[in-house]
């Protein structure tokens, strides 16, 4: 595929040998010869490069104005400042800015096209990575069996030929954005984005520029995340995050389909499909006034509820098998020799659902490559009663900070020399060693908090 590249100088005979230089190496070429065309031939497409004289018509910041636009629209396009006037400060401020290079004038035809070669390169090398690990992530299929699973495929065909709004439920780890997906690749719009909106990371002061994006100075802007959704899909993950002054906002655009940037003057109009997920119950929020109720019935036109894992064990299996395999083609190593029935990953309560699972996966088959079923199984019965330990531990400890501080002391302490009893097999001397107390300290210690023997 042939590279597009846009020449930015106001001076005729460097932009004339410039592109001249660049159609000589087969690139397809675009110029401009002010800010004002520049503006107009990076909004009509973003080219795969882009060299820009720093100082246009006598502004000196033009060029750099240019480069902040070109970065808040893609910061994998690389671009190349160029300047006749360069001093070190510039230079330093075009590259912290985004640039990729920067080169004073008067530059060999060798130079250019080194720098040319090696920053499309370097561009087409990120967006590899980047799409192994979109495809990487976002490969997995809706695996299962159970009723609960076949009504969710169902619901997701019907789902297809229409463009309601959708709000996705279950606990974290069911996977909510992996059916999100799902439902705009079997949509009519798969062939435009789908952008993801994950409203639990996000600092409340910049929900407005991350939504609806800026007006800058000298005629720059910045898209916003319902820009970049237009005619796609838009996932608002973890909605019941989004602050209440927020969801007016957001409320207004979808009865409107319209907003303005930030700063902005000008109505952007946007047709995107909404599919909302949240790990939280709305309709409780609702209640509480946490949450708009005339935002949910927008939201919640057609409801889709996850199950968690442990309530359809009847698919531990098939996931199982299908992760087995995934991983191994993923990591280039042997196919775990995991048994899918195994009552250890039946009977485990999966408190992390598919995540967790998948995750167990590809550690036993890093760990268990190439060893025997009797290995493998051991390997993941270690593995399982580590994480159900943690979840304990974590379980304890959320039911401590609910405790006045002497009672979460005495319970801490209590957990605390219980496990490092048994760590030592009840060896008091020992135990004492190594938490840094007196034996009679201890001794004293264990009685005052009842505990009377370890087994």
């Amino acid at each position: 595929m042939k590279h597009e590249i846009l020449v930015i100088d106001d001076n005729y005979d460097i932009r004339f040998l410039i592109c001249g230089i660049l159609k000589e190496k087969d690139f397809i070429v675009r110029s401009a010869a002010n800010f004002s065309q520049a503006m107009t031939e990076i909004n009509k497409k973003l080219p795969d490069l882009a060299i820009v004289d720093i100082k246009l018509e006598k502004d000196d910041k033009a060029g750099i104005n240019i480069l902040k636009h070109i970065v808040k629209l893609n910061k994998s396009t690389p671009v190349i400042m160029i300047s006749g006037h360069a001093n070190v400060q510039l230079a330093v401020e075009a590259i912290r800015l985004g640039a990729y290079e920067f080169i004073e004038k008067p530059f060999s035809t060798e130079k250019i096209l080194n720098y040319v070669n090696r920053a499309l390169e370097s561009s087409t090398l990120k967006e590899e990575i980047k799409s192994q690990e979109s495809k990487l992530f976002h490969s997995f299929d809706f695996i299962g069996q159970s009723v609960q699973i076949e009504k969710i495929k169902k619901d997701i065909e019907k789902l297809s030929n229409v463009a309601s709004r959708v709000l996705i439920t279950g606990q974290t780890g069911t996977g909510k954005e992996l059916l999100a997906r799902k439902i705009h690749k079997n949509s009519e719009k798969s062939k435009y984005p789908f952008v993801v909106l994950n409203a639990s990371i996000l600092k409340e002061k910049n929900y407005m520029k991350e939504l609806f994006g800026e007006d800058l100075e000298a005629e720059t802007f910045s898209q916003g995340i319902l820009e970049k959704a237009n005619m796609g899909t838009l996932l608002i993950d973890e909605v019941s995050e989004i602050p209440l002054e927020i969801q007016a906002n957001i409320l207004r655009v979808l009865i409107d389909q319209k907003f303005r940037r930030v700063n902005g003057t000008k109505d952007i109009r946007v047709n995107i499909r909404i599919i909302s997920s949240s790990s939280k119950d709305l309709e409780f929020l609702v209640s509480k006034g946490l949450f708009r109720e005339d935002l949910f019935h927008r939201l919640n036109v057609v409801p889709i509820k996850l199950p968690p894992l442990n309530t359809r064990t009847e698919d531990i299996p098939l996931l199982v098998n299908y992760f087995k395999k995934k991983i191994s083609e993923i990591n280039g190593i042997p196919e775990a020799n995991i048994d899918p029935d195994s009552e250890h990953l039946i009977n485990y309560n999966w408190p992390g659902n598919i995540r967790e699972l998948r995750n167990i996966i590809e550690r036993v088959s890093i760990l268990a490559s190439n060893e025997s079923e009797n290995s493998v199984n051991n390997i993941l019965k270690d593995i399982l009663n580590e994480n159900q330990n943690n979840k304990t531990n974590n379980d304890f400890l959320n039911n401590a900070m609910s405790f006045p501080l002497k009672e979460a002391r005495e319970v801490f302490e209590k957990n605390y020399l219980e496990k490092q009893l048994k760590k030592n097999y009840g060896n008091i001397a020992k135990t004492a060693d190594n938490i840094g107390m007196e034996r009679s300290a201890l001794h004293r210690k264990l009685k005052l908090l009842g505990i009377k023997g370890i087994n």
